[in-house]
Formats: structure tokens, sequence, C-alpha cells
């Protein structure tokens, strides 16, 4: 199997219900992609990970090319065989962890200078590398290399960073068409321009010329408030061709999910659902619940009557709470698994939505038992 994407049915909010076909599964848009930054979801195995439903995860080149380093993932078989996952897999070039790292790093035009937050040993990316190491890795989709900015930021160093991205995606797609393998990998484009809407418009144009099959919208949800993310999600995406997938990166929280489903987005993924459940937040219809509480001491309840998860159906709150405050690793296994499930059902639902023409009435009702709940 190939790639193919196709969109079954829009919203008349912009929601589209899609088929993403790539050579490990089919994966019906809108979906949500747990992330994996080192090749695995922390706690979870893969076993696990598929009776959940998941059908595609997300990896990251930076922290991969440090360890175990590309190389050898390769002599390995490619990520999907060295991590025994027979799923699609998105690969991040790993913009955002390098250009996070400030005091680390020194971007050019040629690309950026950084030290390992492992070891401190230098190394220099460039556009041409990321698709390098990508191709390596063998993941389904990667992504390429663009300037990650901070917010606040003024309009005239989100420019700068927005046409440095450009460049860097004509020369990652020239380098693709070089050594890429068009069978086996989509490379998907980014695009920027803070919180600018001329300047997301002008990104997404200028993308659009370069003819990628996909495109992902970056540098959102980094503190800016979530209207002001919706309004560049639809100024970029209204230039946006409606036959490819469109990628909204690194959010969000489950309330917000079925904002960005109508702003038009295909694929999301964050490390919220992972991160919160180690740190015992909890998410629930009724909103989050933080496990440690004392008043979950003696609650023979699960975190949520309405939830399908294996771990509802076993296990109780008081019993999560013990395994929480005695630092047991269960407890960040099993509140990840509850988290995790959480995010695909959510995501089942509103597809369902779709399909059924329900999803304004579905909003609706996420809305008021997110106001009504008490936990």
């Amino acid at each position: 199997m190939g790639f193919r994407f196709e969109v079954l049915k829009t919203d008349p909010s912009g929601a589209r219900l899609g088929r993403l076909e790539t050579p490990h599964g089919v994966i019906e848009t809108p979906v949500f992609m747990p992330v994996g930054t080192a090749a695995t979801v922390k706690g979870v195995p893969q076993q696990t990970l598929e009776d959940l439903g998941v059908r595609i995860l997300l990896a990251n080149t930076y922290h991969l090319y440090l360890r175990p380093g590309h190389e050898r993932v390769k002599r390995l078989g490619g990520l999907h065989q060295f991590m025994a996952w027979p799923g699609a897999i998105l690969t991040d070039s790993g913009g955002f962890q390098v250009f996070s790292m400030a005091g680390l790093r020194e971007v050019s035009d040629e690309g950026v200078r950084f030290r390992s937050h492992l070891d401190g040993a230098e190394h220099f990316f460039t556009p041409e590398r990321a698709v390098e190491v990508q191709a390596a890795l063998g993941s389904d989709i990667a992504m390429v290399l663009d300037e990650c900015i901070e917010f606040p930021a003024s309009h005239e160093r989100a420019r700068q960073a927005m046409r440095r991205t450009h460049e860097w995606a004509a020369r990652s797609r020239r380098a693709f068409a070089e050594r890429g393998d068009r069978e086996r990998q989509l490379q998907f484009a980014i695009v920027q321009g803070g919180v600018h809407a001329d300047l997301r418009r002008e990104s997404a144009e200028s993308l659009v010329d370069m003819n990628f099959p996909g495109y992902a919208i970056g540098g959102l949800a980094v503190g800016e408030p979530h209207t002001l993310t919706l309004e560049m999600v639809a100024e970029a995406t209204v230039h946006l061709p409606a036959e490819k997938p469109r990628y909204l990166m690194g959010v969000g929280k489950p309330e917000d999910l079925i904002d960005y489903v109508m702003g038009g987005i295909d694929m999301m993924d964050c490390v919220m659902p992972t991160r919160n459940a180690r740190n015992g937040c909890l998410f629930t219809g009724q909103g989050r619940l933080l496990i440690k509480n004392a008043k979950y001491a003696e609650d023979e309840r699960p975190i949520d009557n309405e939830c399908g998860c294996p771990v509802c159906a076993r296990y109780t709150r008081a019993y999560l709470r013990h395994l929480y405050m005695a630092n047991e690793i269960l407890a960040a296994v099993l509140n990840t698994i509850h988290n995790v499930y959480f995010y695909l059902d959510r995501m089942k639902k509103i597809r369902e939505a779709i399909y059924s023409g329900n999803l304004a009435v579905l909003r609706s009702d996420l809305q008021a038992r997110l106001e009504a709940g008490l936990l």
C-alpha cells in the first residue's frame, strides 16, 4: 500500500472526515497522534497502543538522532522494526526542540548549530540533514526543518523566521527529490508566521506553490490565547489545498480538539495526555481529575463512569491514588493508558458526529458537560 488521502465528508463548520492510506495502515481522520518522542509512548507497550486503537504516533528526529542514532536505527531495519510498531509514524524534524534550547544553539541561513542536551557535543543540522536523518529512520511522514519562534514576537521577527522557513522548505523539497522515497515517505511543509495574519496567509501560499503532499501549521499553542490560535489556523487553512492533509502541531487540551477540527484540521499531536498522566492529572468528560487529592483516598468509583478504557473497567480512584502517592511505576502506566484512550475516544466521537451531521450538537454537549462537571 502506498499513500492516498481523501476527504469523505465536509461539515458546514469546515470540519473534514477523511482517510489517509499509508504503507503501514489506514488512518481515519481527524486523528490525534500520541507522542512517542524517543520511539516510545512513555509507559505504554506497543501492543497496548494497538489495543487502544492507535494507528499513527509521533517520534522525534532530534532525540533519535542523538540516541540511539539514525544510522543505527537504519541498520536495525528502520524505526518501525526497531520499535516493533506496525502502524504509521510521523517524525518531527526536531526544529522545535532545537529552537527551544536558548543559549545552546546558533541559527543561520545555512542551518542550526546546537549542543546536545545529553553530553554537550556540538552538532549542525541543515534542512538537507533533516531529510537525510528522517529517510534513515524510515517514518511514513517526515517534516521539513523550520524556524520556530517565541511568543510574543514582533512582526519583523516573525517575518524573518517565516522567510527562512520557506527557504529551508525549498531546500528540503530539493533534497527529498534527490534522496527521498516517495513510495515510502511523505514530506510535509510547515506554515509559520507567528500570530500575524498576513504572514500566515503569505506562508501558506508560498508553501503551496512548492507542491508538498501535506501541510502542517506550526508555531502555535506556545502561550497565545486559544482564540488567537484559532484565528491563525483559519488564516492558514483557507489557503491550503482541500485535497491534502492538514496537521496542527503540538495541540492540545481535550476541550479544544473539536475547535481545531471545526477549523479544518485533520491531524494533531500533543504531549499533554501522557505528560499530565505521569503528573497525576487525569482527563474526564467533566474536566481534569487530580488523583493525588485526599478526597479520592477511599473513592471506589472509576476515574470516569462513562469511560470504556481498561483502567476504568478495573481500578478505583482510591487504588490509583495509592499508586501515585506511593510513587509506583504502575501509576504512570495506568494513568497514561486512560488519558490516551480518552483522547482517542474524543476523536472517535468527533468523527462519528461529522459523519452523522451532528458536530455542532456534540460541541454544545461537551461544553455543557465541562461547565457542569463535579469531580
